[in-house]
């Protein structure tokens, strides 16, 4: 099967389960700002191991830093 990089990348799809479908769950519960900064740090560590490993590392870690300013900021 040829890999689609805009279809179906497969460095979102890990043990069957789209990334894409992971984060819709992980952010059912949030809005605005919390659901970019969760959904983005959950993008980069799920790919990390298959795209651009230690900068996907180090993306994620920058989306935790920044929602933890937000949730911080908000009390």
């Amino acid at each position: 099967m040829m890999n689609d990089n805009v279809n179906h990348p497969q460095h979102y799809c890990q043990g069957g389960i789209e990334c894409i479908d992971a984060l819709k769950a992980a952010t059912v519960w949030l809005t605005g700002i919390e659901a970019v900064c969760t959904a983005n740090a959950i993008k980069y560590l799920w790919r990390w191991k298959h795209k651009n490993g230690v900068e996907d590392i180090d993306k994620a870690i920058w989306y935790l830093e920044r929602l933890r300013r937000e949730v911080q900021e908000d009390g």
